[in-house]
């Protein structure tokens, strides 16, 4: 070999330990992490606006630039194909928390659900039953059937040749971080720990929970009890120390034409209090039935903040509330085993949180009855009005009086 041969084949192989330890970019480390960070978060949106939001429920439509855009991005970033993600959290709202729910923490237990949530999905989506029945609607084009269902993983490949070109060999590690970021956050937190710890501002029908009440790692998606509480809602957030993220990206695509929003959480309006309720009295408070509970929630936990404070003058053992306390304004089936006797006990000792808990059982009535006419139903919301303005409990009295300023 020449020596000029040799100074070729020098350079080029300079060049390429060069190219392999920094890629096109030259970037440092924690620039390919800020990086990979920037790659996450744009997957995590695409899943909450594309996937979640806008196939899943429909909540608004995207134009065909946004919409096609998501689907690339999620092509070669997750390989996930829409119907069937779109099939398998059609199923699991439908079944959730029982049997056929695809990744319930209820059905398969929290550690099941938190490290093998992907594998679940996977379980799934060759549940053709699934996919016919759930995932109607779904884009069936060209680029659908023959690139991102038929050949899925071609994009994450892809996404793996692009981190490393950038990147260099530091590219797999970027690529790598890309790759596990859904089945963590999306498969694991939100549909492990969104159904198992968190807080609930709604006594919806599942064990759905708010990891945070700020979304912003996830997307918004931290926000599960206000999504399975209004689930075809375009917004998450419903507290004023809530923050969706997902939905300021909405808000900014909507600005310039990019998104039209469908639905967002109803909001119950007041006006003059009537002298008795009515049958629009009542449409309003069972189109708002889970804002009514969480306001009838406050009220039970002013009058418990009461009793405890009037024990303690008392110097009376307030053990037993503390422990119950958290468990007076909940549903009677979401109430484990092991704390009924304790709510017997607190209802025995504290009339006024016993009548409460009554109250607030006979309410729900108005919306779980089948059978009642709108008139009959009228007619005891009416009665149960009546009791509660008389029963010399203030608490009731007041939410009452608000009850019968609700209007439609």
């Amino acid at each position: 070999m020449s020596s000029s041969d040799f100074g070729i084949f020098s350079s080029l192989w300079d060049g390429l330990i060069q190219f392999l330890a920094h890629g096109l970019t030259g970037a440092t480390w924690w620039q390919a992490m800020i990086v990979a960070l920037v790659f996450t978060h744009i997957t995590i949106a695409s899943v909450t606006i594309y996937l979640h939001r806008h196939q899943a429920h429909r909540s608004l439509d995207l134009h065909p630039i946004a919409s096609h855009f998501f689907r690339f991005w999620l092509w070669m970033t997750t390989g996930m194909v829409t119907k069937e993600w779109t099939a398998i959290h059609r199923k699991h709202h439908a079944k959730c928390e029982h049997e056929g729910d695809p990744h319930s923490p209820v059905v398969f237990g929290i550690k099941k659900v938190f490290f093998e949530g992907s594998e679940l999905y996977r379980s799934e989506a060759k549940n053709q039953e699934t996919l016919d029945r759930y995932g109607h609607n779904t884009p069936n084009d060209w680029i659908e059937r023959v690139v991102y269902t038929g050949r899925s993983r071609l994009g994450v490949t892809l996404m793996m040749i692009i981190n490393i070109a950038l990147f260099g060999v530091l590219g797999v590690t970027v690529w790598a971080i890309q790759m596990i970021w859904i089945p963590i956050t999306a498969a694991g937190i939100i549909n492990g720990i969104g159904h198992w710890w968190g807080y609930r501002n709604f006594e919806a029908t599942d064990a759905s929970t708010n990891v945070s009440p700020w979304g912003i790692l996830i997307g918004g998606e931290e926000l599960h009890n206000n999504h399975h509480t209004y689930p075809t809602s375009a917004k998450l957030s419903v507290k004023p120390y809530e923050f969706d993220i997902g939905w300021m990206y909405i808000s900014m695509l909507s600005s310039v034409g990019l998104a039209s929003v469908k639905k967002l959480p109803p909001k119950m309006a007041f006006g003059a209090v009537k002298p008795v309720a009515d049958e629009k009295t009542l449409e309003a408070i069972i189109a708002n039935r889970y804002e009514v509970m969480a306001g009838y929630a406050r009220e039970m936990r002013t009058a418990c903040k009461r009793e405890l404070e009037a024990l303690q003058q008392r110097r009376g053992d307030a053990t037993v509330l503390q422990s119950a306390r958290q468990w007076l304004h909940r549903d009677d089936d979401k109430v484990p085993a092991s704390v009924k006797p304790q709510l017997a006990q607190v209802r025995a000792e504290h009339p006024v949180l016993d009548k409460m808990v009554t109250m607030r059982e006979e309410l729900r009535a108005l919306w779980s009855s089948t059978t009642a006419t709108r008139e009959q139903l009228a007619t005891d919301l009416q009665a149960w009005c009546r009791r509660a303005e008389e029963s010399g409990i203030a608490a009731l009295r007041d939410f009452s009086i608000r009850l019968r300023s609700a209007h439609a």
